[in-house]
């Protein structure tokens, strides 16, 4: 299950600051700041997607990631390449490669990095 933009936004604050309470969350989040019943609907929303947990200190919670934000960018690309380029994953490359506004030393390292890749495949 995919998460909100906003959904996203905190759980930005969680991957940078964890773990965390949700005053903690309160404080940092930035302008405008959204009420703490707000902030509480979207962490209720979040543990039943199975994105964040808690434990338990007296009445406090307090929160941590799930799913580990490298994990989740992965399931989002390979979502956009399954939704917008017919799961073909050569066709993504493309059309990044040709829109994204790479420059030349972008696109030099990026065919560095393919490279890299090819090589640590062979062993």
């Amino acid at each position: 299950m995919k998460l909100s933009k906003t959904e996203e936004k905190l759980m930005e604050l969680i991957w940078s600051n964890q773990p965390i309470f949700m005053k903690e969350l309160l404080e940092i989040h930035p302008k405008p700041k959204p009420a703490p019943s707000t902030i509480a609907t979207l962490l209720k929303r979040m543990q039943e997607k199975g994105y964040v947990g808690f434990k338990l200190y007296g009445n406090s919670r307090q929160y941590h990631a799930l799913v580990e934000k490298p994990d989740y960018f992965s399931s989002q690309v390979k979502t956009i390449i399954k939704d917008f380029f017919s799961d073909n994953p050569l066709q993504f490359a493309s059309f990044f490669t040709k829109k994204a506004d790479l420059t030349t030393a972008e696109l030099k390292e990026l065919k560095k990095l393919v490279e890299t890749e090819i090589e640590r495949r062979k062993i």
